[in-house]
């Protein structure tokens, strides 16, 4: 018999942990000693703390823990705490799945982290064709952080663009700070590959780590028009936030991702046409540069969509890049969302 909090081993296979949780009438949850929960067939396991229960050729059944010995969870929220230094308003949209080396396999948790001393009140929803649908709301403390939703595979082939609207106080202050308002679109490519998933000081396993963007400079905001307001955030895009460098880049290959929240942390007030002239011009920055360094093929993950920036990248390559071959990527490492340009052979 096996129960919450029970330390087991794998029977055919190295290591073992801690049992933190049932998944099913056969399988369970198991944190290893570093911290990373695994999903594991009830029948694999040897039962460490209880030896006299593992029958030879028989594993029983497994019993829920009683309702007043529940496991400890994998996150604990903070009770919230002012710490020196935090006084800038850092926001993260984190998305940790439950098994980082197969993101599929298992519950993929959504967090709001408040990385800040700022307290947090927020609205979180799904934006679709459809309209707004709020998820959830409420409020985190500061240097905290909350569990707000969670994914499966099957959410992935319908998934919203996910959209927050943050508004950040201090406790006895009275000082007023405009709205954060932020809208995600995640390529669902990006949940079939480990390497979306990194470590990180926020959580145990390794997440999707998306910047909720600051607020503009409040100096003389309820006087800007709307070109004034864009004209802003494209010169602070450029300034403040230079673009980032490649996902990948040997002399063999270099891998480039063009969703504009990967190119730029701010694109806040940007039109269709300015996110698309800055994913044109960093895709022939990106070929002059991979010439220039002899690298054999670069490629440019564009997405599915609607297609635009697939065929505007086929564009510039047939007039300005003629004489190298392009076609799609792999469909196994990025599906139908790639284009891939042979440089030299």
């Amino acid at each position: 018999m096996i129960k919450v909090g029970d330390r087991v081993k794998f029977l055919n296979d190295v290591g073992g942990g801690v049992v933190t949780g049932f998944l099913s009438k056969n399988m369970v949850n198991v944190e290893g000693d570093d911290g990373f929960e695994v999903p594991y067939p009830i029948n694999q396991l040897v039962n460490v703390s209880a030896p006299e229960l593992n029958v030879r050729g028989n594993v029983p059944e497994p019993v829920q823990a009683e309702e007043n010995s529940a496991a400890a969870p994998v996150f604990v929220e903070s009770d919230g705490e002012v710490i020196n230094g935090k006084d800038a308003p850092e926001f993260y949209f984190c998305i940790v799945p439950s098994d980082a080396k197969n993101p599929l396999n298992g519950e993929i948790e959504v967090f709001l982290v408040n990385d800040s001393n700022f307290k947090l009140l927020y609205t979180y929803s799904y934006l679709t064709e459809q309209g707004v649908e709020l998820v959830e709301s409420g409020a985190v403390k500061s240097n905290a952080r909350v569990k707000i939703d969670s994914l499966t595979q099957e959410d992935l082939s319908t998934l919203p663009d996910f959209g927050f609207q943050l508004l950040r106080f201090r406790g006895e202050s009275n000082e007023w700070f405009p709205p954060v308002v932020k809208r995600f679109r995640v390529n669902p490519v990006r949940f079939y590959k480990a390497s979306s998933f990194q470590p990180n000081s926020y959580f145990k396993r390794p997440a999707m780590i998306l910047k909720i963007a600051a607020e503009l400079s409040p100096d003389n905001l309820d006087v800007m028009t709307e070109a004034d307001f864009k004209q802003l955030v494209k010169e602070k895009t450029q300034s403040d936030n230079p673009a980032k460098p490649a996902r990948k880049r040997t002399t063999d290959e270099v891998v480039i991702d063009l969703h504009i929240t990967e190119l730029l942390d701010n694109s806040e007030g940007l039109s269709n046409r300015e996110i698309l002239e800055i994913q044109m011009d960093r895709v022939e920055s990106e070929m002059n540069a991979a010439i220039r360094d002899h690298v054999k093929r670069i490629v440019f993950i564009h997405g599915v969509g609607q297609g635009v920036l697939k065929q505007e990248v086929a564009k510039l390559l047939q007039s300005k890049f003629k004489k190298y071959y392009h076609q799609d990527a792999s469909f196994k490492e990025y599906g139908y969302g790639a284009t891939m340009v042979i440089l030299r052979r």
